[in-house]
């Protein structure tokens, strides 16, 4: 009886009707497969197992003496375990889309920053949410230690004074807390954030500031004196100078709304705020987020985002091609 050499598997990742894998940018998931010699017949068959995921893929000949020539599909990735990512500000209502997507993605571990324990709870409690402030350099270490990637949601948030009663004219005064300005927090905050994620070897990260930041008398510079997007302006040419690969989104005015039902819009230096279209989803601004960990066309890459209105264009399905609109490094 003649003497068969035993093939060692090979991860594979083809389509027929018993190996597939889908061609959803959005769940990227592939189903792994392997080629296994059967000595009594000198052939290969398949075997199906669990399912793992793939950024990119390349094609490869094998010839094997004794076994037909096959195109063999193989994974490229160096590391193929689900990526950690962070978010922080995911006690935030876009924060908290971000890490509820992530946390439902199987190529992602999902762990969340906040800065309380009120707002761990509000969003499971579960032992992936650390709390932390990201003022205070030490306290966030925890929560990046061994993170592939960041996304970073954090934002001073303004405070209406008591005492406004609009049936009276006028406009509402506003105020920031205490330690919570935007110098402390859009600025010494992020770049903290920055300077861990750097240090611990990340990957990527992903920075949601607003549009606006090209005109030095823009309103929102003005709620409560703190030049808000003057200091994110700041993080975010940080980061861009900080030879991490970014991906910074400016995003426009934030609605709760649904996501994923409308066209998105693209644009740099604020040209969006000239035209109709300038606020978007919480929803879709979350799923760029995600979008932008899967592509290298959305590394190094900072725009303004928008959509157009419901039932107006093409829901926007195809991120590789949305990011690849874009050619504005800052």
């Amino acid at each position: 009886m003649a003497t068969v050499a035993v093939a060692p598997r090979v991860p594979l990742a083809i389509s027929n009707n018993n190996c597939r894998f889908s061609n959803s940018r959005s769940v990227r998931q592939y189903h792994k497969c392997s080629w296994v010699a059967h000595p009594e017949s000198s052939s290969l068959s398949f075997h199906y197992s669990t399912s793992f995921s793939a950024s990119s893929l390349f094609v490869q000949r094998r010839v094997r003496k004794g076994f037909r020539s096959v195109g063999v599909v193989t994974k490229a990735m160096a590391d193929l375990g689900p990526s950690t990512v962070l978010v922080t500000g995911a006690g935030g209502r876009t924060g908290k889309i971000v890490f509820k997507k992530l946390k439902e993605a199987d190529q992602y571990v999902a762990r969340g920053l906040v800065r309380t324990e009120e707002s761990k709870e509000s969003i499971g409690g579960a032992d992936d949410i650390f709390v932390g402030d990201i003022r205070d350099a030490n306290s966030i270490l925890p929560a990046i230690q061994g993170i592939d990637a960041l996304v970073i949601l954090t934002s001073a948030v303004p405070k209406m004074k008591p005492g406004f009663d609009p049936t009276k004219g006028g406009r509402p005064e506003f105020y920031f807390e205490d330690g919570s300005n935007p110098e402390q927090v859009d600025w010494i905050g992020q770049k903290n954030q920055i300077d861990a994620a750097k240090a611990a070897g990340v990957k990527q990260i992903v920075l949601v500031g607003s549009m606006g930041g090209t005109d030095i008398n823009n309103p929102l510079n003005s709620l409560g004196n703190g030049n808000i997007l003057v200091w994110k302006r700041k993080a975010e040419q940080y980061l861009a100078d900080s030879g991490v690969p970014y991906t910074i989104i400016r995003a426009g005015g934030l609605q709760d709304k649904e996501g994923g039902i409308r066209e998105l819009l693209i644009g740099k230096d604020d040209e969006l705020l000239k035209t109709e279209t300038r606020t978007i989803a919480r929803a879709d601004v979350a799923e760029v987020c995600i979008q932008a960990l899967q592509f290298e066309e959305a590394k190094f890459k900072a725009f303004d985002l928008a959509s157009k209105p419901e039932g107006t264009g093409t829901p926007t399905k195809d991120f590789k091609a949305l990011f690849s609109q874009i050619t504005t490094r800052f």
